[in-house]
């Protein structure tokens, strides 16, 4: 079975989506070139964790929260990373953006396509590529972890890594997630956790609240 394509035919969108396709990726991706060529970069780990053992090293199942996309695609661009994304009109605008950052969308959800998803997800990480999947996504609730992180490692046999990242200043969006854009020149912290053989979903909403802790206390 073969991912889904990147992007959808334009003939399935309205002519005003066919102009917001065509206009808001390059000019997001401009505009998050220019802002995040500004950030400080810190990445710590848990005491339990080394470097060599968590990304961007190994091929593995990457969680984080939904809040933290903009960040976590600027960080790990251009890695070729397989990333869930919302088989929606609004996971479309992200899936063509990420796509100019070197990712490569695998498209469904919890509510659209969401078997689908999964299964190209774990043949991804089974032909040894990076996959990567926002844990609460793509419509919360927030920071609660759903169980598509944890059957994609289980099922491709990976073990799982957790990260969440944090800017010193940002705009907080009144959004179901309070996605995060951060504002120029701060300093970006990104936790590790280590990587978790034989991931349960409460053993990901543990890691990943414990990164968000160490990420926001330190700093």
């Amino acid at each position: 079975m073969d991912l889904k394509p990147t992007i959808k035919s334009v003939r399935d969108y309205t002519a005003g989506q066919k102009f917001l396709l065509a206009v808001a990726p390059p000019v997001a991706s401009a505009i998050l070139r220019l802002l995040c060529s500004t950030l400080r970069w810190e990445t710590v780990y848990a005491p339990e964790a080394h470097p060599a053992d968590v990304f961007p090293n190994e091929p593995e199942v990457y969680i984080f929260w939904h809040r933290c996309l903009l960040l976590a695609a600027w960080r790990y661009r251009h890695l070729g990373i397989r990333i869930l994304i919302s088989d929606s009109f609004d996971g479309e605008l992200i899936a063509r953006l990420v796509a100019r950052l070197g990712f490569v969308p695998i498209r469904g959800s919890s509510s659209r396509g969401g078997a689908t998803a999964l299964l190209a997800a774990t043949r991804a990480r089974l032909q040894n590529h990076k996959v990567a999947i926002t844990a609460d996504g793509p419509r919360g609730p927030a920071q609660v972890a759903k169980d598509g992180a944890a059957a994609i490692a289980q099922r491709s046999h990976s073990t799982a890594s957790c990260f969440y990242l944090h800017p010193e200043s940002a705009w907080t969006l009144k959004s179901w997630d309070r996605f995060l854009i951060p504002r120029p020149f701060s300093r970006v912290r990104i936790a590790w956790q280590s990587p978790i053989a034989n991931a349960t979903t409460p053993l990901l909403q543990e890691s990943l609240e414990a990164a968000v802790a160490t990420a926001e206390t330190l700093m």
